[in-house]
């Protein structure tokens, strides 16, 4: 059960950046964190990651538009009010698919992230949003289970630049700090994890889920705890309308074996607490 999926149904795929799919954007609901068993064995090491790019990073700082109006900034943005119209000038960092002239879009500003959700979007419009796109958005501040969001969104598209977040911010010493949110939807990593064990239907101990209580089947998204230093336990996703089963960290994640010692990269989303995007991970 996604968020929202008693109202949309997936279809389609559009690739972007990292990705590959279209959200109804939530995670399933993210555990409590709760004590995990002790580590085993951790396997050989390994890297894997989500077919990224579709444009190279750049080193050049963004620009805001020149005629910017009642563009806001970040900290303007993250200051509004929920249900305030909105409009931002930023980079596409990742898309979900395209459905129904509809995408959701992953972006940033040399300030901060952003998560754009179901803007609307024409098909043709949709394969221009590649990573380090430049689009001026229009919408309005919603909020959904913590996940803060811009929705009713449109968007234009800037000529001229284009800006790529290139290095994931770690946010491993944040785990389990009201600091934490502070970074929502940013491009961040998580290290030194160790994969705990989640049941299945049958109450067996599994290394990962087919969407949060074993539902699903290869395609849907993927559900993996990990136990940080902190001690608490964490659930990350592999959202499949952003990154796909044919994609690296997708198979990574159907790879692992309860207690495994990862690292891992992706975009820090929010339901009912932390609940990552996970676009990479790496088997130490």
């Amino acid at each position: 059960m996604k968020k929202r999926m008693f109202m949309v149904l997936a279809a389609g795929m559009t690739v972007a950046m990292v990705a590959c799919g279209t959200e109804t954007p939530a995670g399933e609901p993210a555990p409590a964190a709760t004590e995990a068993a002790a580590p085993t064995e951790a396997a050989e090491p390994t890297e894997a990651e989500a077919a990224p790019t579709e444009a190279e990073p750049t080193e050049a700082e963004p620009t805001e538009t020149e005629a910017a109006g009642d563009v806001m900034s970040h900290a303007d943005y993250v200051a509004a009010a929920v249900d305030d119209a909105v409009k931002v000038d930023v980079y596409v960092q990742a898309t979900q698919s395209w459905w129904e002239d509809k995408i959701t879009v992953y972006a940033a500003d040399k300030d901060g992230a952003y998560f754009i959700y179901n803007m609307a979007c024409s098909e043709e419009d949709s394969a221009k949003l590649t990573q380090g796109a430049h689009i001026l958005v229009s919408g309005f501040k919603a909020e959904w289970s913590g996940e803060v969001e811009i929705a009713d969104a449109t968007f234009e598209f800037v000529d001229g630049t284009t800006y790529v977040v290139d290095k994931a911010v770690d946010v491993t010493d944040l785990l389990g700090k009201d600091e934490l949110i502070d970074h929502q939807n940013e491009y961040v990593a998580f290290n030194d994890l160790e994969v705990v064990a989640k049941q299945d239907a049958d109450g067996k101990d599994v290394a990962f889920l087919y969407n949060w209580d074993g539902s699903g089947a290869p395609g849907s998204d993927l559900y993996f705890d990990v136990k940080a230093a902190d001690g608490n336990v964490y659930t990350f996703t592999v959202e499949s309308y952003l990154c796909g089963q044919d994609t690296d960290v997708y198979k990574a994640v159907e790879g692992l074996n309860v207690g495994d010692k990862i690292d891992a990269e992706g975009f820090l989303y929010w339901y009912e607490g932390v609940n990552p995007h996970i676009t990479k991970v790496t088997i130490k």
